[in-house]
């Protein structure tokens, strides 16, 4: 199963530390992680991935890839800035949302338009978003929604 990281690229230790656990758990269950490839969010999500054992993917906004955070086990520019958000999404069986601004909304209609499943973490209350208060129950939700 893939699972979208969705957050900003800036964020606060207490939100790295929610997705660093969001990501270990992730890999835990022998899943794969898809994020934007950045920093914040996107490379604490990365960092419990590596930490773990796991596949994390970027699929980064440049050509050049020059923003990828370090913890990323593929890197795959595209230079298509924002737009690539989609492309997060479509590669994506669910996602989760950790915090975030405008990006993160922007992500979060997209995978509500393609019919997605979409899980926050002290990010915006939309409807169609469930809302799980840790990592762990976000982990515990993905797997009863049973999805191939």
């Amino acid at each position: 199963m893939n699972v979208g990281i969705v957050g900003g690229h800036r964020c606060s230790r207490n939100i790295a530390a929610l997705a660093e656990e969001l990501g270990y758990l992730i890999a835990r269950q022998s899943w794969v992680l898809i994020c934007g490839g950045g920093g914040g969010v996107m490379e604490a999500a990365c960092r419990g991935v590596r930490e773990a054992g796991g596949l994390s993917i970027g699929i980064l906004p440049s050509s050049d890839g020059h923003e990828a955070n370090p913890y990323l086990n593929i890197k795959i520019p595209t230079g298509l800035g924002y737009a690539r958000n989609i492309l997060v999404v479509r590669a994506s069986d669910v996602i989760v949302a950790v915090d975030g601004e405008y990006g993160t909304l922007s992500e979060i209609a997209f995978a509500l338009c393609e019919g997605k499943r979409v899980l926050g973490i002290k990010t915006w209350k939309i409807k169609g978003v469930k809302e799980v208060k840790n990592p762990s129950l976000a982990i515990k939700e993905i797997k009863r929604m049973r999805i191939k």
